[in-house]
């Protein structure tokens, strides 16, 4: 039976979610910033015509807009796409000039920018190194429990008490470890290197594809081959350890998007599962209705996932500027004002462009639609 989530937690979760992440992330500029000297003019989380604010007595100011679909922080002489120097900059008296963002070094420039994205990485990790020194870490050896009859490994030759080694040539050390290597990849090809009575053996199959659903009806297409671990136990951790595993988790996660977003352009997934800010909404609510953990889980994921958008070398985006950055570093000179500038632009478009694709593509989803 599926489950019902009223409306209006769809609307507090995608708040409640959004709102700190983007703040999370433009606190990540503003405080580099600060670091180097440079005066901020706007703190702004949502776009737009401003809501409520205040101004602070370095003449921040700091307000919430209409529109909850990002922020940004506005340094002082940053007044066009490209960041580049204005005769209005130019203009100014020295004193000003230098706490303008445009005054600071390449490097400095960088990590201002770059410090929004990897904020959102430093709070996934945080979320996620928590739990698991509250909870422990899984200790599920990759030995096959479980196995399906009729299932893809039991076609291919695999037995229950088969130890799995490594998967595609890499090693095994942990059950667990198996879902990253298989679930994201129906129809493609596999190799299992098992061990069974001290001999190693060697099987390759295709992954099925499966579609499953959860309990608010949602549905996903994952590979599964058919075996299951049995029962497994939770190990505690310290919190140097937790850490190493928060970040070893995020890394893999990225992993996944990468493979996800090839996917897509490949043809191997529909973009279909592409999904804008109404989807988010409601995967928000859904979370939120299960409990607060799994809530605070989900605003790691998604965090990882603004995060690593924003690196993404499109221009708009932090990493298009980093991008810039790269290319001056490299030929000792900032590209030419004029062609920043389109760049940006373009880049802007594109993502608008996007941003109109998905949103069509969630109202598309809708049961109101057939979806």
């Amino acid at each position: 039976m599926l489950e019902s989530v009223p409306w209006w937690m769809f609307v507090f979760g995608f708040v409640l979610m959004l709102g700190p992440l983007v703040t999370v992330h433009e606190l990540g500029h503003y405080l580099v910033g600060r670091w180097f000297g440079v005066k901020a003019d706007v703190f702004s989380v949502g776009f737009g015509h401003e809501i409520a604010g205040f101004t602070d007595r370095r003449g921040t100011r700091w307000k919430l807009s209409a529109l909850p679909l990002g922020g940004y922080v506005q340094f002082a002489g940053d007044m066009n796409p490209a960041s580049q120097p204005s005769d209005e900059w130019l203009a100014l008296p020295e004193e000003e000039r230098q706490k303008t963002f445009q005054a600071k070094a390449l490097w400095q420039r960088a990590l201002i920018v770059a410090a929004g994205p990897l904020t959102n990485f430093a709070l996934a990790i945080a979320i996620l190194s928590a739990f698991i020194f509250a909870y422990g870490k899984p200790d599920i050896p990759p030995v096959v429990q479980v196995l399906v009859e009729n299932g893809a490994a039991a076609k291919a030759g695999i037995e229950a008490g088969d130890r799995i080694v490594a998967v595609n040539g890499d090693p095994v050390d942990s059950f667990d470890d198996l879902g990253g290597k298989i679930a994201p990849f129906p129809g493609e090809r596999l190799t299992l290197d098992v061990e069974r009575k001290g001999e190693r053996l060697t099987y390759a199959f295709t992954i099925p594809s499966v579609t499953e659903s959860d309990r608010f009806g949602n549905t996903y297409k994952v590979g599964q081959i058919g075996i299951g671990s049995g029962n497994g136990r939770l190990v505690p951790v310290g919190p140097v350890e937790a850490v190493v595993l928060g970040v070893r988790e995020t890394g893999q996660i990225v992993d996944l998007m990468v493979t996800g977003i090839w996917q897509i352009i490949t043809g191997r997934r529909s973009v279909q599962e592409l999904g804008g800010p109404i989807k988010m909404a409601k995967f928000s609510g859904e979370q939120l209705s299960l409990g607060w953990m799994q809530f605070i889980h989900f605003v790691a994921m998604v965090s990882i996932n603004l995060g690593f958008i924003n690196l993404l070398p499109i221009p708009a985006l932090d990493g298009g500027h980093l991008a810039f950055y790269a290319a001056e570093a490299v030929r000792r000179k900032p590209a030419g004002p004029r062609s920043q500038e389109w760049a940006f632009r373009t880049g802007l478009a594109f993502v608008l462009a996007l941003m109109l694709f998905v949103t069509i593509n969630d109202v598309a989803s809708l049961s109101l639609f057939g979806g």
